[in-house]
């Protein structure tokens, strides 16, 4: 995807969170967060993208340390994550395209790392507001949801702080239904291999995953359980991706 559909979705994205975020209010609940409510959300949120924005302004080389999370409450919590939010994007989109700042995984520039990456964590989170919020969540269009899934599978879970391990390989397949995008996770002692595309159709898998991409999005970012996708195969490969795979 293009570095100006990230930005288009990260604004979108954003004022979805703080709208859903108001209607719950500051007490609620987050049931995809266990423990948090929605103060926890915003002040955790604000501060990743503050902590973003610093790295891309500044171009740090190696990884900055994230500031405190704001001991804010109510309309002055509100206020603080809208503006690190527009901070966030005003960054961005400023920033040259050569930036060269870290990043934690492979990417074809760091902006667009920090674009794409910064996209997906609020997207997650705008998730977590309307869950508490209650009602139906905004659709994620099937090419956005799809690249989650791929920062993820390809992103996150390639690096050896995974804790998707097990003696015995194992091999998880995800296969979206309304695009042509699939993955095959190869599972063992070691961090996950994830093979994108048709090429690994040969190898055997011990569980697929299938549904749209928004529904296998949702799954495997553990805010929706297994029973929102099709589940075929070895339903202790599929658990021990939910158990294990929270992002750290």
């Amino acid at each position: 995807m293009q570095m100006t559909e990230h930005l288009t979705a990260l604004v979108a994205e954003g004022r979805a969170l703080v709208s859903a975020a108001r209607e719950a209010g500051p007490e609620a609940p987050v049931p995809t967060c266990p423990g948090w409510r929605i103060r926890d959300l915003l002040r955790h949120t604000g501060m990743v993208h503050r902590w973003a924005t610093a790295i891309v302004v500044e171009g740090h080389g190696t990884r900055h340390p994230a500031c405190e999370e704001p001991d804010l409450d109510g309309e002055a919590l509100f206020d603080r994550f809208s503006e690190g939010h527009r901070l966030l994007v005003d960054s961005l989109r400023a920033a040259p395209a050569d930036l060269e700042c870290w990043t934690f995984f492979p990417s074809p520039s760091s902006l667009d790392f920090w674009a794409r990456r910064q996209t997906h964590e609020t997207r997650v989170h705008r998730v977590d507001a309307e869950s508490a919020r209650g009602g139906p969540l905004t659709p994620v269009a099937a090419a956005h949801a799809a690249d989650g899934i791929d920062e993820l599978l390809a992103g996150f879970h390639a690096r050896a702080k995974s804790r998707v391990r097990t003696v015995a390989p194992r091999v998880l397949r995800v296969r979206a239904s309304d695009t042509d995008a699939m993955w095959t996770v190869r599972l063992s002692g070691d961090a996950p291999l994830t093979i994108r595309g048709g090429d690994a159709l040969d190898t055997p898998a011990d569980c697929t995953l299938s549904g749209t991409a928004e529904e296998l999005f949702l799954v495997l970012w553990n805010r929706l359980p297994l029973s929102s996708v099709e589940l075929s195969g070895d339903r202790e490969v599929a658990e021990l991706w939910a158990e294990n795979s929270a992002v750290v």
